[in-house]
């Protein structure tokens, strides 16, 4: 029986509010019936903000080379006359002091290069997603992260930050991981002061999803319950 992915995504939306939910599958054919990125984008996380509000697209990898941290995160080779440009920009965020360049070895990438990347909001997707991203408040995150929690598909992993694009990989090799997100993507998405990222692995969305009713109704009751404590503890 195959999954609804548009149903899911109503599931999820209903529970936690308005959140932005964009699935990325990692894929070694063409997906059937879809269109094929044409431009050029200076990284690899742009892909997910012209993914949110479309019909979806997909991806080669030559369309990440402008980004030579994206292009590293998602198991690429760069060819040998862009292959120094990695170097460079982790030379430069070095240099202002951003990471330490003994950080790089533990940032997590994919294991194996896919072919075909495709980006589509979760309620159009026609491929099973490896991992989704959902963009909003940390409010809505929160709900989200304790569904994952309670069906068992939370990673022990913490608060990711810099690259936001390796929170994708471990997603999918620890479990659902929350991102701070970075400079860098914050400039390329549009994503909010206000938002964060939480990624969800593809193969457990139906378990997350199914535990949000739960998580909702505990929530709105203890919410009741910490109102009244305040209201009665409280003496200042």
């Amino acid at each position: 029986m195959s999954t609804d992915y548009r149903d899911l995504a109503r599931t999820i939306q209903a529970a936690v509010g308005s959140v932005r939910l964009i699935a990325v599958s990692y894929l070694g054919s063409a997906p059937k019936g879809v269109e094929k990125f044409c431009g050029a984008v200076p990284s690899s996380c742009t892909f997910w903000r012209l993914a949110s509000t479309g019909n979806g697209f997909y991806t080669v990898p030559a369309d990440h080379l402008n980004c030579p941290v994206g292009n590293y995160t998602s198991g690429f080779s760069a060819p040998i006359e862009r292959a120094g440009e990695l170097k460079q920009t982790l030379s430069l965020m070095v240099d202002i002091g951003y990471l330490k360049m003994d950080e790089v070895p533990s940032i997590p990438r994919l294991t194996e290069a896919p072919a075909f990347i495709y980006y589509a909001p979760l309620e159009k997707t026609t491929a099973a997603p490896d991992v989704v991203i959902v963009a909003g408040r940390p409010v809505a995150l929160m709900r989200l992260q304790e569904a994952a929690a309670r069906g068992g598909a939370a990673s022990k992993l913490p608060l990711l930050g810099r690259p936001t694009c390796m929170a994708l990989p471990a997603a999918i090799a620890h479990g659902t991981v929350m991102s701070s997100g970075c400079v860098g993507n914050r400039v390329y998405t549009a994503l909010g002061d206000d938002e964060l990222y939480l990624m969800l692995p593809g193969t457990r969305l139906a378990d997350i999803a199914s535990e949000l009713s739960v998580i909702q109704t505990a929530n709105e009751t203890l919410s009741v319950y910490h109102n009244n404590r305040r209201a009665t503890l409280t003496r200042v």
